[in-house]
């Protein structure tokens, strides 16, 4: 009887029960939404983070930062020979430079792996080769010392050149600068550091043996930049190397060019037994916030960087995007949800009142209280399983058309306060890079999961039983004399 008299009733108002079911069909769908492109948001901000740190690390650790010396300019000086009698000489320059100079001993990587809570931890060593080609022309050089004008730090990214110009006399000279990021890798433990975040997609990566090799990996940008290819030979500071891979981002742009052995990127930076980054891997990912303060207190001179740490110091258009979506979307989504259930209560109670010569005539043929609002509760509950349908379909559709369209979102990578920048060199490359490095573009995704969906049916049955409830209530306060009142 109450599957029939269901059934007769919502055939009967097709068009009350279509207008509820759409509202809470927009409520749902926006709740979707919201969840979508907010799990997109943590994705995204996932892939950042991973890019930078590297697959499996939990923390860094790099030498806490000191004040610069009175008498250091914290610019490269390059040095030319332009005695030449020719009327046109080329040169060229390399500079090669850690981390700002903020380097740690390498015992200190045994130091860390015995802390308690540690798993893991690997050394390496971020260097900023900065290149430089000179032209002098019709003349002899007097002062042959030029500082290139964008070294604010070790780490920029390849292709950020400008010019600076010696003094001569009797001619003219003009030189490029471009500076590409170095990470010296341990590569004996790769599946923690700088290469941990990336893939070889042409050659192979470094073999246990090649701890002093004169081999390197390239990224995939450096090298379609530079029009490298396996096999070929890359030349820094005077030392030929043989390019035996080609690593591919998992998730993003790589901030580091090219990797060495660990002890070729020492002996091309002079610094022997030395790294710019520990990386760090602890045993309970739950314990991160006490592995650091166990560093902090045993290893003094020491910054720690987590990835909690490292993601506040992202903004630009992903940080701001997601705020909005965490903030203002999921109020938004609470509002008109609210909304949604008010109005569905709203119409099913008005509803109901204009049923009052049916329900009190049924009560005047027997039907106890309990049973009409029983009845008018569960056609609340299909009219809100409709609108969850709905909303859901709605919902998808959103988030399907948020990821077909791929918005492009950017992040900024800021300074945790570590020694040179960047958490004091997750990804090993990122350190110290320039502005223009420090800027990762990101494809915004919205995927939607089964705990969303069932988030939405969830929301669609709580949307009919309030309104049932209301218009329950209405409904068995009625008496079978309001019936009787209502034929006239």
């Amino acid at each position: 009887m109450f599957g029939i008299y269901l059934k007769r009733e919502l055939g009967r108002r097709k068009k009350a029960a279509l207008v509820i079911a759409l509202g809470l069909a927009l409520g749902i769908a926006l709740v979707i939404t919201v969840n979508s492109v907010s799990a997109g948001m943590t994705q995204a901000q996932d892939k950042v983070l991973q890019s930078l740190y590297g697959l499996g690390t939990d923390m860094t650790v790099t030498k806490a930062r000191t004040a610069p010396s009175g008498n250091s300019s914290g610019q490269p000086r390059f040095e030319f020979d332009a005695k030449s009698n020719d009327d046109d000489t080329e040169q060229s320059s390399d500079r090669v430079m850690t981390q700002g100079g903020q380097a740690l001993k390498s015992s200190l990587v045994t130091k860390v792996a015995q802390q308690k809570g540690v798993a893991e931890a690997v050394g390496a060593i971020t260097l900023n080769v900065t290149k430089v080609n000179g032209s002098f022309t019709q003349g002899k050089a007097q002062s042959s010392s030029g500082s290139s004008g964008n070294q604010g730090g070790p780490g920029g990214g390849q292709g950020g050149g400008s010019t600076a110009a010696p003094q001569v006399q009797g001619g003219g000279a003009s030189f490029d600068v471009n500076s590409y990021s170095v990470a010296g890798v341990d590569v004996t433990h790769q599946d923690l550091g700088p290469l941990a975040s990336s893939k070889i997609t042409s050659g192979k990566t470094f073999t246990s043996a090649q701890t002093n090799a004169k081999v390197v990996v390239i990224s995939k940008s450096y090298a379609k930049e530079n029009k490298y290819k396996v096999g070929e030979t890359l030349k820094i500071s005077g030392t030929k190397y043989t390019i035996i891979g080609i690593a591919t981002p998992d998730s993003s742009e790589s901030t580091t060019d090219v990797y060495l052995p660990l002890k070729q990127a020492q002996t091309l930076a002079d610094a022997k037994n030395q790294v710019t980054t520990i990386y760090v891997k602890a045993t309970d990912s739950q314990q991160i916030d006490t592995v650091k303060a166990t560093i902090q207190k045993n290893i003094s001179g020491t910054t720690v960087t987590t990835s909690a740490d490292l993601a506040e110091t992202v903004s630009g258009s992903l940080s701001t995007a997601s705020n909005l979506a965490t903030s203002v979307g999921k109020w938004l989504s609470i509002a008109v949800l609210a909304a949604a259930f008010l109005v569905a209560a709203l119409l099913t109670s008005s509803a109901v009142s204009r049923r009052v010569r049916e329900f009190g005539t049924l009560k005047a043929l027997g039907w106890p209280s309990r049973r009409v609002t029983r009845q008018v509760v569960g056609e609340s509950i299909v009219n809100g399983l409709l609108g969850g349908a709905l909303g859901i379909a709605l919902g998808l559709a959103a988030a399907y058309a948020v990821t077909a369209i791929s918005p492009k979102l950017t992040a900024e990578l800021g300074n945790t306060g570590g020694g040179g920048g960047m958490g004091g060199g997750p990804g090993g490359g990122g350190p110290g890079q320039q502005s223009a490095s420090n800027t990762m573009e990101i494809a915004l995704s919205a995927p939607v999961s089964t705990t969303t969906i069932a988030l939405a049916v969830g929301l669609a049955v709580a949307g009919g039983l309030i309104a049932g409830a209301m218009g329950g209530w209405r409904a068995s306060r009625m008496r079978p004399a309001d019936a009787l009142r209502s034929v006239s």
